[in-house]
């Protein structure tokens, strides 16, 4: 009589169950790894558009209008009620945000404070990245992300220290 070689039923049900429970482990791992590449993509991009704050500070002694597209704007960096002026905030003028990490992340100028209103310099800025909600961001551990102009950095939910 002549033997088979070949897998018993068993035997190919065993190895189809042990690699499902690989690939049940391995995946969220993975998909963990990916959203923790984006994040340090987009504080990247943070300490850039950072960069770029600080060389217009340095051309006009000012932050603002940095979100205006250089336009002037009345009573730059000031507060009514706890509020910064509209101008100063949204999406960077002066920095190009690229097209992988705006796919994941809304990056905007959220704050522009002021010293002197009448002399129209400003004192700071607060950067934040935003993940796009239903993205594969949106469920990000960290959340979103802020750098001001101090460079203190902080996230939604975890310590600098796990995010940054």
């Amino acid at each position: 009589m002549n033997k088979q070689k070949a897998f018993t039923l068993i035997e190919l049900m065993v190895a189809v169950v042990i690699a499902g429970i690989l690939a049940a482990i391995a995946y969220p791992s993975y998909q963990e790894s990916v959203r923790k590449s984006r994040r340090a993509d987009v504080e990247g991009v943070l300490l850039n558009l950072a960069n770029s704050m600080e060389r217009h500070f340095t051309e006009f002694n000012t932050y603002c209008d940095v979100a205006a597209g250089g336009t002037a704007v009345t009573n730059c960096g000031a507060t009514a009620a706890g509020a910064t002026a509209i101008g100063d905030t949204g999406t960077p003028s002066i920095f190009t945000i690229p097209n992988e990490i705006a796919r994941f992340y809304t990056v905007t100028i959220s704050a522009v404070t002021n010293i002197d209103a009448t002399a129209k310099k400003a004192g700071g800025y607060t950067l934040q990245a935003q993940p796009i909600a239903g993205g594969p961001q949106a469920i990000d551990r960290c959340g979103r992300l802020t750098l001001t102009h101090t460079g203190a950095k902080s996230s939604q939910f975890l310590t600098e220290a796990e995010c940054w």
